[in-house]
């Protein structure tokens, strides 16, 4: 693969034998960050569990407490009051049947989130071979089927990430933007970290946290000591 001179350039900065301190390994990404627009910076967890096996998922939802500096679209599936409600909360579309027969029509996806009432489930349900591939399908274990719509609307306005381990038994998610700086970044790495360790599964053995790099968008990887988060 070949990369540009400000790619190659930040690489110069990074000891690849390194395994960096979260605080110094942070200061290194966002000097990366060399591109024309904010990059976000994302942190990739390899964990030591075998996703083949249901009893070692990892998966769940956390409140960066810096947020993520995206603007996030929520859609919210729900009827009635809580629909009044979801829009009282600032949800940026509502709707039931109109909604699913968009996505599945127009192929529509102006949104990142979807929240969902338990008793739309169903409804939702027609489409989720279409949500399930994008991650975009509502889900219990994240908080998004639920009742309080309110709270689940202001959470992922808020700076609310999934996490979720994929076929490779790595996590993938955003910690914020290069221009959040270190401080900044490392409470959100270590809100992230914090509960990622928490959704441990007992059935999961030997060394959990196996590595941890951070990178901007545009940036090389800089790998970090995830035994200082175990």
């Amino acid at each position: 693969m070949k990369h540009g001179k400000k790619y190659i350039e930040s690489l110069k900065a990074i000891d690849r034998s390194k395994l960096y301190d979260p605080a110094e390994g942070l200061n290194v990404v966002v000097a990366s960050g060399k591109a024309k627009f904010d990059e976000t910076v994302e942190a990739h967890i390899r964990l030591g569990v075998d996703p083949r096996h249901a009893d070692q998922q990892v998966r769940g939802a956390v409140v960066l407490p810096n947020g993520t500096g995206k603007v996030v679209r929520v859609l919210v599936f729900a009827k009635g009051d809580k629909a009044r409600e979801a829009q009282e909360a600032g949800a940026d579309f509502v709707g039931d049947d109109d909604l699913v027969k968009k996505i599945q029509t127009e192929n529509w996806f102006g949104f990142d989130v979807c929240v969902a009432t338990p008793d739309m489930m169903g409804t939702v349900g027609r489409i989720a071979r279409i949500l399930g591939p994008k991650g975009l399908m509502p889900n219990p274990k994240s908080g998004t089927v639920t009742m309080d719509i309110t709270k689940a609307i202001n959470d992922i306005k808020a700076g609310k990430v999934e996490y979720r381990v994929d076929k490779t038994s790595i996590v993938h998610v955003p910690i914020g933007k290069v221009s959040f700086g270190t401080e900044k970044l490392l409470e959100n790495l270590n809100t992230l970290m914090d509960a990622v360790i928490k959704a441990k599964p007992t059935a999961a053995k030997g060394t959990y946290i196996k590595s941890l790099v951070v990178a901007t968008t545009m940036g090389p990887g800089v790998k970090f000591n995830g035994q200082k988060f175990n």
